[in-house]
């Protein structure tokens, strides 16, 4: 299920790649639009703060994916995987992608960030996915200090517990800063790292983690009530 998800996932990117970050950049290069426009700081300061404005918007979208119940039916096929390895940082329902996708170009548009940022934007993010979401740790000490500045594996998956007020918390995918600064963060789950159940609660039988049961779960009227994880703490 696992590949069979990531070879869609990758199949969708590719239908929506007129509409990716690079191309929302170089659109707004072409039509003169952004708040970059107006300054004229250096290409190197302007694509460093690009790339630390766009980590702060996936940031919030990804709040907002847990707190809209909608959105949340989307994001809960990345939550349900039962095992917490780099695939789940592949792991997401297509929409949810394409959602994201225009959560991004309307941020890049909105800044004028140049392609090359956004090129080093979205493998900085990729990349961090796939660490954040490594099944490992980091010795206790280095977790510490790497942390201070980045999202260790240790660190997120607080996020992939089962407990609502765990899933609340360490929403950031490539520096820690962001959860520190609006009050998200949590060092460590209630229970130990080894024995935490990972997943979502209601979703641990085998014919919830079918891929159909995955893809149409966002429009399928047969769930019922979407049940998003409730407010931020």
């Amino acid at each position: 299920m696992h590949v069979t998800l990531a070879a869609l996932n990758s199949f969708v990117v590719r239908i929506i790649a007129p509409a990716s970050g690079v191309s929302f950049a170089l659109w707004a290069e072409r039509a003169g639009w952004g708040l970059f426009r107006a300054t004229a700081a250096p290409p190197w300061i302007e694509a460093l703060a690009a790339i630390v404005a766009l980590d702060l918007v996936v940031y919030f979208q990804h709040r907002l994916f847990h707190a809209v119940p909608w959105f949340w039916r989307m994001h809960r096929v990345h939550h349900a995987d039962l095992h917490f390895d780099v695939t789940t940082g592949i792991r997401f329902h297509p929409l949810e992608i394409a959602v994201s996708t225009l959560i991004k170009g309307a941020a890049i548009l909105a800044l004028g960030a140049s392609a090359a940022a956004v090129l080093i934007f979205e493998i900085v993010l990729n990349a961090g996915s796939l660490f954040s979401h490594a099944n490992g740790s980091l010795p206790p000490g280095v977790d510490r200090i790497v942390r201070r500045v980045f999202v260790t594996p240790d660190m997120h998956r607080v996020h992939h517990s089962v407990v609502v007020e765990e899933q609340n918390t360490n929403f950031g995918f490539n520096v820690s800063w962001w959860d520190r600064v609006f009050g998200t963060y949590r060092r460590a789950p209630a229970q130990p790292h080894e024995s935490m159940p990972i997943g979502v609660l209601d979703w641990r039988d085998a014919e919830t983690h079918r891929i159909l049961a995955l893809l149409s779960d966002p429009i399928s009227p047969h769930r019922g009530a979407p049940e998003a994880p409730g407010p931020d703490p």
